[in-house]
């Protein structure tokens, strides 16, 4: 089961069921006005059932906006949760290259603040590279959605937008490089928990795409990842709390060579097993 935001031609948003090619708008009941509504009740996939209209509409997928399936949480993201990202890690940063190499096999992850709802693009609307940054890269990511019992509750999919040579320069510029507006995507909607596949099955792709050409292509998955979901989402919760909910990006296993860097214009696909495809296009500079 499937969950979109979507805006209608008559500039109407709803939640709506996913199906195939096509979605049903769910009907809006007191309890249940908003996608975190329906992800905090304590059964999420009765209550999609029990807003399907009795004679629903059924709307195809290209005469809707879909937006980023997101209300008031936080966005969080760990990282170093792949070999790959480890090794990236320490190949931006020579010299902080040994504490990326510790948190790979520590007890505690690295886990960071990434992005409030204004500062993420949702599907088809455009993610941004820093006007003072040169070295930027996407990074296909499995989302956690989480509600404020941190249950797992969904997934979808997150691009957590890098500057690698701000990071790279000194590791306490990791807000500066991971943090600012647009530096996230997340779409095209949720799949519930019961939907997805298990983390060995669950593929993850990106392509970039440039003047119609492609720039770069690369794959993982997520049973590479060397934490847990559990573990991730207890260490994310411990002495910290999330009223709203909170989206969790569990790391990139897929980090293009040191010579490619994104430019405006370019496209990128991020396809998960399970979920389906997040496009963004790609800009740079201030508003």
């Amino acid at each position: 089961m499937q969950l979109a935001k979507i805006r209608t031609g008559d500039w109407q948003e709803a939640i709506a069921l996913v199906e195939g090619d096509d979605c049903v708008p769910l009907e809006v009941l007191a309890a249940y006005r908003t996608l975190s509504d329906i992800l905090e009740s304590p059964d999420p996939a009765g209550i999609v059932r029990r807003l399907v209209p009795p004679r629903a509409t059924r709307l195809p997928l290209d005469t809707v906006e879909l937006l980023a399936p997101i209300d008031r949480q936080e966005v969080w993201a760990a990282g170093v949760t792949y070999r790959r990202s480890q090794v990236a890690r320490m190949e931006e940063s020579k010299g902080a290259a040994s504490f990326y190499d510790q948190v790979y096999v520590a007890d505690r992850p690295e886990l960071f603040f990434k992005a409030t709802p204004h500062r993420v693009a949702g599907p088809g609307q455009a993610v941004r590279i820093r006007q003072d940054a040169h070295w930027n890269v996407p990074e296909p990511e499995l989302a956690l959605v989480l509600n404020s019992r941190l249950e797992l509750v969904g997934f979808t999919i997150g691009n957590d937008m890098s500057s690698r040579d701000i990071e790279g320069e000194n590791p306490l510029y990791l807000p500066q490089a991971k943090l600012y507006d647009q530096c996230c995507g997340l779409g095209p909607w949720i799949t519930l928990s019961s939907a997805m596949p298990r983390p060995e099955e669950i593929e993850i792709g990106l392509t970039v795409e440039r003047g119609g050409k492609l720039a770069f292509e690369g794959s993982t998955s997520a049973g590479q990842m060397a934490r847990t979901y559990a573990d991730l989402i207890d260490w994310l919760g411990r002495d910290n709390s999330f009223p709203e909910g909170v989206i969790l990006l569990t790391g990139t296993g897929v980090v293009p060579g040191d010579e490619f860097t994104l430019a405006a214009g370019d496209t990128v696909r991020i396809t998960i097993s399970g979920i389906g495809t997040l496009i963004n296009t790609v800009t740079q500079g201030g508003r």
